[in-house]
Formats: structure tokens, C-alpha cells, sequence
């Protein structure tokens, strides 16, 4: 969940508005305008002692937040070919923003014995994982292996190759989590479209921008983490989605089952899978 750091400004979208056919929409009547800026955990080393603070609180946030029960949610309703049986090629999967691993780890112990092999690659700026979480994949039957570099400079590659049946970099399905909200204009087009030309099935699981995640971003304190992380859930709900924005910044118009929605008090889910067929195989 490790962007580079950059200046940002306001995207320019559409006030985000409570649904008003629910109680929490007719109750609370008011929106929210996004706004994208920089966190600090972005400036931070990797090494930094507030840094690996923060990122231990980031996995309590997670509980908090379900992001794995949402994530599981969406993993389960995807038809991936082959899932669930031995003889089955192992699933290529791609974690952008990825930090430590340790989200996608509790999925893979959770999907134990029901997809087949996976093999997980985890990109980040920077060097997080350890040989420790390598291991604990390794038991759930994936094998997780660490890309250091910027997620842009990937999408720029993937945009590039496009969908040449000579590439060999296609994913049955990529994944972020608290990612793409670090991310507005320019930026986020390219990560999508790159997103959209090299995969068949993506999840997304973002903040909420809504008024109910505001508040409790403010009182994340009450889970006992650091500076660093009470200032970042804040603008982590600022830069956060709502309604449909993710739907119409898809690149695909055509070919492509689209879903977004709430999950839960706190977070946004995306999925996108390619109506041609669930699964394009490489090599």
C-alpha cells in the first residue's frame, strides 16, 4: 500500500451523496467531495520506526475494516476455471500496493484446499516481504514471491505490451487493497487500463468516502495506533470512492461484468471480470 510520494490535489468528480433510499442516506442527507493528498506513511523508510508501527496498525485497521471477509466475498463469485481441482494450471495473481503481504496471506489460508496452486506475485516500492510470510504461503499451497518498484512504472509496461499474445505477463486476476485511492487523474486511468489489457478478473477494495467512515476515522485512535496511521485514516476517507466513480473510470465499455458497492460500514468494493470468458491463458 506503498505509492510514491507526489503532489495531489482534488479530483474532480461528482460530490458523492448518501443513497437516499437508505436509513444512513435519508439520516445524514450530505456529501462529501473527494480530495487526494499525500500520507505520511509514504514518507516514510521502510526501516523508520513509525513506519513499521503504522504498518502493524494497518492490520488491525484490516479487522476492523473486514477488508479480508469483503476480499473473500468477491474471490468466492468469480469464476475462476479450474478452482478447486488438483490438475488445474496454478492461478497467476497480482497484489498491487502490496506492502508486507500479510492481507492476501490470510486469503490464501482461507482459500486452502480450494483453489489450486497460485502463484502470487506481491509488488511494492518497497522490499517488505519476508522469507517468514514466504513460508506461511508456501503452506497454504501458493507461491508468493516479492516485485519491488513503482506500480506506475508497471503500468506503464503493461499498457505498452497491451494484449499481444506474446506477452507473458497476464494475470488471471489482480488485486489491491487500500491502493487505488492514493491515486487520481492521469494516474488512475493508466493503472486501470494497464489493469484492464493484462487481466481477467480484478478486486478492488477501497475506503468509503461517506460521512459514517469520516467520523470513524477519526476515532481510530480508540484502537490504540500511532500518529502516523490516525493522520493517514483520515485522508485515506478523503481520497476514498462512492456510488459508481470506479465504473465510469473503467477503460473497457464493452466485454467486461462490472460491479461496485458498500461493504460494510467502512469500505468501497470493486470487481471487474471480462464477460468473454473467465480465464486467457499464457504462454
Amino acid at each position: 500500500m506503498s505509492p510514491p510520494g507526489r503532489p495531489k490535489g482534488s479530483l474532480e468528480f461528482p460530490l458523492c451523496r448518501a443513497k437516499r433510499d437508505s436509513p444512513l442516506g435519508a439520516a445524514l442527507g450530505m456529501n462529501l467531495p473527494r480530495v487526494v493528498l499525500p500520507e505520511a506513511l509514504d514518507a516514510l523508510a521502510a526501516e523508520d520506526q513509525a513506519a513499521q508501527r503504522s504498518r502493524r496498525d494497518l492490520q488491525r485497521v484490516h479487522r476492523v475494516m473486514r477488508t479480508r471477509a469483503t476480499l473473500m466475498r468477491a474471490l468466492r463469485a468469480l469464476p475462476l476455471i479450474g478452482a478447486g481441482t488438483a490438475s488445474s494450471a496454478p492461478l497467476r495473481v497480482l497484489e498491487l500496493g502490496a506492502g508486507d503481504g500479510s492481507l492476501m496471506l490470510g486469503v490464501a489460508r482461507s482459500l486452502h484446499g480450494q483453489w489450486p496452486a497460485v502463484e502470487l506475485t506481491l509488488l511494492d516500492r518497497l522490499p517488505l516481504l519476508t522469507a517468514t510470510t514466504v513460508a506461511a504461503y508456501a503452506l497454504a499451497g501458493w507461491i508468493a514471491t516479492a516485485e519491488v518498484g513503482n506500480a506506475l512504472d508497471w503500468a506503464a509496461r503493461a499498457k505498452a505490451e497491451g494484449s499481444s499474445p506474446l506477452v507473458t505477463s497476464r494475470w488471471d486476476l489482480i488485486v489491491a487493497n487500500l491502493f487505488l485511492h492514493h491515486f487520481e487523474g492521469a494516474e488512475l486511468a493508466l493503472l486501470l487500463t494497464a489493469v484492464a489489457r493484462s487481466s481477467d478478473h480484478f478486486v478492488a477494495c477501497e475506503p468509503r468516502r461517506a460521512w459514517l467512515a469520516w467520523a470513524g476515522s477519526h476515532l481510530i485512535g480508540a484502537l490504540g495506533v500511532n500518529a502516523v496511521t490516525r493522520e493517514d485514516a483520515v485522508l485515506s476517507v478523503h481520497a476514498g470512492f462512492c456510488d459508481h466513480e470506479m465504473v465510469a473510470l473503467w477503460p473497457a465499455k464493452t466485454g467486461w461484468n462490472l460491479s461496485e458497492s458498500a461493504a460494510g460500514l467502512f469500505s468501497h468494493c470493486f470487481v471487474a471480470s471480462r464477460a468473454a470468458g473467465p480465464r486467457m491463458e499464457t504462454g
